[in-house]
């Protein structure tokens, strides 16, 4: 997605760490007509399987899981970082890393909105470590759903993520990829 890649190259920071910085339009401060772009371009590779849900983590992958969500006619879910006091009929939980906050997160999803018979497609901004999609991998599985594919923004593949999610066997697709931020760089491949 060309207007990504220009995006990032004119407001996106690499902090260093792995860390890229695109708060200015997607993650902090959105840009709702770029995130509706998005969210339609995901919705286009996954349209043919037929998803019935939309599942992220909060709050970075809700604006591109929100407008996928929209674009296909779906609900969204995402899995929330704590427990609010209205969510009393149990929940699925995992843990997974945040690279961003240092430290583990649990995701918690209500067991009223996974269900055996869902096919649930994953969206969320990054593609990095692939930790935080592989716990909401998880929590699908523990709902009876089937997951159906991963979407993501940004991937950076020098992290190996796209490995590490290999074992669910369904397709990955990535809007960007990053190969390489070594010394301020932000390199994109294929």
């Amino acid at each position: 997605m060309q207007v990504l890649k220009e995006r990032i190259l004119k407001e996106g920071k690499n902090l260093g760490g792995g860390i890229l910085k695109v708060d200015s339009f997607i993650n902090h401060q959105v840009d709702p007509q770029f995130m509706m772009e998005v969210g339609r371009e995901l919705a286009r590779r996954f349209a043919h399987l037929e998803i019935t849900k939309v599942l992220t983590a909060e709050i970075s992958g809700i604006a591109p899981a929100l407008t996928t969500a929209l674009a296909l006619g779906v609900p969204l879910v995402y899995a929330r970082k704590t427990r609010p006091i209205t969510m009393v009929d149990g929940a699925y939980r995992e843990v997974a890393p945040s690279h961003t906050k240092g430290k583990m997160v649990e995701l918690m999803v209500s067991v009223e909105f996974l269900k055996p018979g869902d096919k649930v497609l994953i969206v969320d901004d990054f593609l990095a470590t692939g930790q935080t999609i592989d716990a909401l991998a998880r929590i699908v599985k523990m709902s009876g759903a089937t997951l159906v594919g991963i979407g993501t923004v940004i991937e950076k593949t020098f992290e190996g993520g796209r490995e590490r999610l290999q074992y669910l066997n369904v397709p990955i697709e990535s809007l960007v990829k990053i190969t390489d931020m070594a010394d301020g760089r932000i390199v994109f491949g294929e």
